[in-house]
């Protein structure tokens, strides 16, 4: 008992929960003491000892009992625990046996691969010297070929020129003979030279891939081919699918009609010069006091309604007794005007006279005319008056003057004098009728915001950009000699990508900018197919150097183009992150190729860093053109292909200044001559800025022309020169006053963030009276100092800046002074109430630039300042300036709350609640950019209350809140909420403006785009189409991008060539107003002219004549818009008969009558009719293409659906079967015209009942459709897509489930 020996058997295994391995039991040897005491001895046997008593000798018996056992004890315990060593020991080797197997496989696997990579490593290496090779063998083909080519050119112009000499004399005699009756034409001699291609000049053509336009219908002749058809690889097969621009009537050519016509001049409002309203005024002494009732007391009204709506107003008035001494301002301030008023009573001036005929009698149709008329009692006038309506009249013969006819007061005069302009403005000049005068959210910023969606985007950015290239334009630069660099840029854009950006470098006034806005206006002209971004960069710490801007106007540029620009973030970060995937994914849409120009980027801020994706590979049909100062190009970009700018040549020097003396009308001596030619020959006077500022002060300065030349070449630099310039315009002022008043504005504009206006100018100065700041302006202008951009004046170039800087502010020491005077301006207006776009811009910078912090944070948080930057999208301004402040994003939404609780309580009236709903609004979005949609949520849902209770529950506005919040909910990715919202926003918005308003395409897209993140892809397509289709149609109808006013002012040009007798030249031009009136929506004039056409062409030409065919089809589409089908079929076919008499069998005008008379009987269910005609258009394909050209399989498809439409199912599995090879073959089998085909092969499967089959190519399908890219802004269709002309078939709803 006492050793427990019971308890453990020898030998005996128990299991062991714990220590045991997978349950399995082992051996635990228990020790436990005896409870005997035992005798410490020896283990000897000895002899017993006689006379030893019976207990010692039972002692001893005992000891060896107790001995033996404890040594039992222990060597059992020894054996079980070698014994479970050995067991432990045992596994391990098993183990490490498995895992040497495994490593051991491993390691023959990775040899195996290292293998395989190290052969494919050898065939890389191979295959790089062969592309060397190659590339260098191409290199020395092309240059071969550029050489051949310049020699061919140079040897045959003239036989080109005699060739087409003589063409022009058999025209003349073939009109002769036709006006005889005799009609002499062969077959290919009618509208087949249109279609010709265009051979250009080498180095002027900078496509990367050309293409012919066989589906052209060359309607409006040679005069109206602004766009040829340019085609990227991938689009290739859609050749014969496309018409251009003007091509027919049909509507799928309106969005390129108009991108042609504005790539050939972009538009700006010319009405609306500089963003200013600019009203002339012409009065007499008769009627001075209308006049100054109108400017003092109605004046100051349309000013606060123009600067509501984000424009400047200004009264331009000349008083009779000075208006002699400003005859050449008062002519360019009339060209400048947007409106022209003429007060006339009794008498009248020579001046007035003056102003009466530049205005009314050579331009009336250069802007709105206002005529009030103060007439007596008897209505009588005056002889002289007479005779100045009488002239008025001749030449208004559109009657567009507005005459004002009254006889009452002075007083009630003037107010119907405000009256008109009110309405001329609103309606002619702003396009703004409705529009709230006293409201900050003005119907024109809503509408804007509206059309841009959820992106917020400040259009004087823009319009300050298209005033920067166009007044680039507008200079003279071909005494500069840029063609040689024009010919070197086009070069380097057309060589074979990849390419990195290219730099134009050059030193400062080398003309950069004039290159580059000379070339983007040539190439505009010559790839009308070509999309051109530009942004110039005027000065650093401007708005236009921004990053962020930048990036963000290219962005939605680009998305302008895709009729949608939803998506964008407003993060700062991200947008220049995700600018790389924006670009290409637009460029992969977009058939043509994208051209980007950054000028002067090296001065924008941390250049480097923001601007990091330049040096990432650009997408295949993209370029990037920039330009830098030689002295400041970063060493990194040093290495791009560059085309730098070297100083003028001695007679480029010449040319210029003898240009300027033409002008001026005056003429250098010899010595004179040679004076400037010796002075111009190092690199600072012989630059094009320094030589033009040289020129005109020469020709422009007042003094003599010796003496202007000795005080010009003292000057050895363009500074030192513009400092010359600042003191002879000082000299050539006449009073100090007047000097003063320079200095003082000059030093204002110099102080301000980006410039200063007129009519502020006029404000900081009030003795400054209106004749003496114009004629300052001029003389300013002249010598290259000053400018006007986006109604600003701001100085032309950097160096004049700094001229200033020397020449007024000591160094720049003296601009606080200037500083505080604008800040105390801006500030009264703050006070008044009134808070425009330019308190916005300018308060917040100058205060920053004056390190004021408190009333920086203070003009922040006056929630209107800051409710204008954010909506004009300046969000990475204002966290600019909350950042110089100290404050987080936290504490930056508490002081805005605060401030608007406390402005929430003066709010009593329903205009003061409609303004605050708007503030909430814009605070929740704010938030939401910022990050922060547990903190946007509170101002929205406050928002959504205000309007609903304040306007209505079904009132546009709320629809607006509901969208933005179903926005921040959507950035939380609670998507049920944002969906029932995005619901209630689209059902309110289809009440209030209908079923195709923008907005409701706004809805669409949002829950396209929320649908998508769901993985409902299906819902989002029919969603997305809707929208692209209710943004057409809206663009058709508003004319997207003006392009309304472009065509009528084409369409007005055309008919003054009509009112001679009948020709073919006449005929045509009538042909090509129907076109431009159908693209307007004005199809009955449409029909008047394309019928005049077609019986004029039948009177000169005959009847049988290809051009009667010509306007045959175009009749024919005009009646199939207005569903007149019987008699656009018997116009089509007559069309074709005609053609197929006189033209090829495979000529493109054949092949486009075919086609669309197919398309019209397939309409109209004349399948069997249609077969033939599909037949031959195949025929005609494969003849121009080859059997493996895309095109070819469109018409394969074409045809085989017509088949399946016909239960001619074993007819048409052959078409689809080749057309489906061919699309593999040239395309790809991940291209979606693959997955069409396969679309339409699964349902000819599932109607022929192989439901497996159909299945499978159904899967097929559907996977090529989803790895297809998607642009966050929906599935756009292309400009030049085939939907007219390739067809599939509706997949039946059961096939899915068949399938199974």
């Amino acid at each position: 008992m006492g050793t427990a020996s019971s308890l453990v058997s020898p030998g005996e295994v128990i299991e062991d929960g714990y220590g045991g391995e997978r349950g399995e039991a082992c051996e635990i040897p228990v020790e436990v003491k005896p409870k005997a005491r035992l005798l410490r001895s020896s283990f000897r046997r000895g002899p017993r000892v006689i006379g030893a008593s019976f207990k010692s000798t039972g002692s001893v018996d005992l000891e060896y009992a107790a001995e033996y056992e404890r040594l039992r004890k222990e060597y059992e315990i020894f054996r079980v625990s070698k014994n479970n060593e050995i067991t432990s020991m045992q596994k391990k080797e098993a183990k490490l046996d498995e895992e040497n197997k495994r490593l051991r496989a491993e390691l023959q696997a990775l040899q195996k691969t290292y293998q395989k990579i190290l052969r494919e490593k050898e065939a890389a290496l191979e295959a790089k010297y062969q592309a060397m090779e190659r590339a260098a063998t191409f290199e020395h083909d092309r240059d071969k070929v550029k050489r051949q080519f310049k020699i061919f050119r140079e040897t045959k112009e003239k036989e080109i020129q005699d060739l087409l000499r003589a063409k022009r004399d058999l025209e003349a005699k073939l009109q002769q003979l036709q006006t005889q009756g005799i009609h002499i034409f062969g077959p290919n001699d009618s509208d087949s030279d249109d279609n010709q291609t265009t051979v250009t000049a080498v180095g002027t053509q900078c496509e990367y891939w050309t293409g012919g336009v066989l589906g052209s219908e060359p309607s409006m002749g040679s005069m109206m081919q602004l766009q040829q058809t340019f085609r990227g690889p991938e689009f290739a097969h859609s050749l014969i699918d496309v018409e251009g621009p003007f091509a027919n009537v049909s509507r799928d050519d309106w969005d390129a009609a108009v991108a042609s016509l504005l790539q050939v001049s972009p538009h700006v409002p010319q009405a609306l010069w500089s963003n200013t309203v600019r009203c002339y005024l012409i009065s007499t002494q008769d009627t001075k006091a209308e006049l100054d009732i109108f400017i003092k007391k109605h004046s100051s009204v349309l000013r606060r309604m123009c600067e509501n709506l984000g424009h400047f107003y200004l009264n331009v008035y000349f008083p009779e007794e000075d208006a002699a001494s400003y005859a050449t301002v008062r002519k360019q301030e009339i060209e400048r005007s947007s409106v022209c008023v003429l007060l006339l009573k009794s008498t009248v001036t020579s001046s007035v006279v003056e102003d009466c005929e530049e205005a009314f009698v050579k331009n009336p149709d250069g802007h709105p005319l206002v005529l009030y008329l103060r007439t007596e009692e008897d209505n009588s006038l005056t002889g002289p008056i007479r005779q100045l309506l009488e002239r008025v009249n001749a030449a208004d013969q559109a009657a567009k003057v507005k005459v004002v006819d009254h006889s009452s007061s002075a007083e009630e005069g003037a107010k119907l004098i405000y009256a008109q302009l009110v309405k001329v403005i609103k309606q002619e000049l702003l396009g703004s009728e409705g529009a709230d005068d006293d409201s900050k959210d003005s119907a024109i910023d809503e509408g804007r915001e509206e059309d841009l969606g959820d992106v917020l985007w400040d259009l004087h950015d823009e319009q300050e950009q298209i005033e920067s290239y166009q007044q680039a334009c507008s200079s003279t630069t071909s005494h500069l000699g840029f063609q040689k660099y024009i010919d070197r840029l086009n070069d380097m854009i057309a060589a074979p990508p990849p390419t990195p950006p290219l730099l134009v470098s050059g030193g400062p006034g080398s003309g950069k900018s004039l290159l580059l806005s000379k070339w983007i206006e040539l190439q505009q002209k010559q790839s009308p197919n070509t999309l051109f971004l530009y942004h110039f960069v005027s000065r650093p710490l401007s708005i236009s150097s921004e990053p962020v801007v930048i990036i963000k106007r290219l962005i939605v540029k680009l998305l302008q183009h895709f009729w949608s620009i939803s998506g964008l973030s407003m993060d700062p970060s991200k947008i220049l992150e995700e600018f790389p995937r924006w670009l290409e994914r637009l460029s992969a849409r977009h058939q043509g190729n994208i051209i980007i120009i950054i000028d002067s980027i090296d001065q924008i801020q941390q250049a480097e860093r923001h601007m990091k994706w330049l040096i990432d590979p650009l997408p295949v049909n993209v370029r990037v053109v920039v330009s830098v100062n030689v002295e400041t190009c970063p060493e990194a970009w040093r290495l791009w292909p560059t085309l730098h700018l070297d100083p003028l040549s001695p007679r480029e020097v010449k040319n210029v200044v003898s240009a300027e003396c033409q002008a001026a009308d005056l003429r250098l001596t010899k010595d004179q001559e040679k004076k400037l030619e010796r002075h111009c020959r190092s690199a600072s006077t012989c630059n094009a800025l320094y030589v033009t500022l040289l020129a005109r002060m020469i020709t422009r300065s007042g003094w003599s022309l010796e003496k202007s030349l000795e005080q010009c070449l003292q000057c050895q630099d363009t500074l030192s020169l513009y400092r010359l310039a600042l003191k002879m315009i000082l000299k050539f002022l006449n009073t100090d006053r007047e000097r003063h008043i320079m200095k003082e504005m000059l030093c204002l504009v110099f102080s301000s963030h980006n410039g200063v206006s007129e009519s502020e100018a006029l404000d900081l100065f009030p003795e400054l009276e209106w004749p003496a700041l114009s004629s300052l302006l001029y003389h300013l202008n002249r010598v290259c100092i000053v400018t006007l951009r986006c109604g600003l004046i701001r100085f032309e170039h950097m160096q004049a800046c700094e001229a200033v800087r020397l020449e007024f502010l000591g160094g720049g020491s003296g601009c606080a002074s200037y500083r505080d005077n604008l800040i105390h301006y801006f500030n009264q207006q703050l006070s008044q109430d009134c808070v425009t776009w330019r308190v916005a811009d300018e308060l917040p910078w100058l205060l920053q630039q004056q390190e004021d912090k408190t009333k920086l944070q203070l003009s922040l948080l006056n929630l209107f300042v800051s409710q204008n930057l954010y909506k004009r999208g300046h969000f990475s301004e204002l966290l600019a300036y909350w950042q110089y402040v100290g404050k987080d994003k936290s504490s930056m939404a508490t002081e805005y709350f605060d401030s608007l609780k406390r402005y929430e309580k003066s709010c009593e009236s329903e205009d003061s609640m409609t303004k605050l709903a708007n503030l909430y609004e814009t605070l929740g979005r704010f938030l939401k950019d910022l990050g922060l949609p547990s903190q946007a949520v509170a101002p929205l849902q406050r928002s959504l209350e205000i309007r609903e209770t304040a306007l209505d529950p079904d009132h546009p506005s709320v629809a607006r809140s509901l969208h933005q919040l179903a926005g921040v909910y959507v950035q939380w990715k609670k998507y049920g909420n944002a969906e029932q919202l995005y619901k209630q926003a689209l059902e309110i918005s289809e009440n209030a403006y209908g079923a195709e308003h923008v907005t409701v395409a706004q809805e669409l897209e949002s829950l396209a785009m929320l649908y998508q993140k769901q993985n409902k892809y299906e819902q989002a397509e029919k969603l997305r189409k809707r929208s692209v289709r209710i943004r057409q149609k809206t663009a058709r109808q508003k004319g997207h991008m003006y392009g309304f006013t472009l065509l009528r002012r084409k369409a007005l040009q055309l008919e003054e060539l009509t009112l001679g007798k009948d020709s073919a030249d006449c005929a045509k031009t009538l042909n090509e107003l129907g076109v431009l009136y159908y693209l307007q929506n004005n199809l009955d004039s449409a029909k008047v002219f394309l019928t005049r056409s077609l019986e004029m062409r039948q009177r000169v030409l005959g009847p049988d004549h290809p051009d009667c065919a010509q306007s045959l089809n175009n009749l024919a589409a005009l009646h199939t818009e207005r569903r007149e089908y019987e008699t656009a079929e018997d116009m089509y076919e007559r069309a074709l008969e005609i053609r197929r008499k006189a033209l090829s069998p495979d000529h493109p005008s054949l092949a486009y009558t075919v086609k669309h008379l197919a398309m019209l009987y397939k309409r109209r269910g004349k399948l069997e009719k249609a077969v033939p005609l599909y037949e031959l258009s195949l025929e005609i394909r494969e003849k121009s293409f080859g059997p493996k050209h895309p095109s070819v399989a469109t018409a394969l498809v074409n045809l085989a659906v017509l088949y399946c439409q016909l239960k001619k199912h074993s007819e048409a599995l052959p078409l689809y079967e080749r057309a489906l090879k061919v699309y593999e073959d040239s395309l790809g089998r991940s291209h979606p015209r693959v997955g069409e085909t396969l679309k339409n092969l699964a349902v000819l499967s599932y109607e022929k009942g192989d439901f497996e089959r159909a299945a499978e190519l159904y899967k097929c399908a559907m996977e090529i459709k989803e790895a297809e890219p998607s642009l966050v802004c929906g599935n756009a269709p292309s400009y030049h897509s085939s939907s007219g002309d390739t067809f599939s078939l509706k997949t039946p709803a059961p096939l899915p489930h068949a399938a199974r």
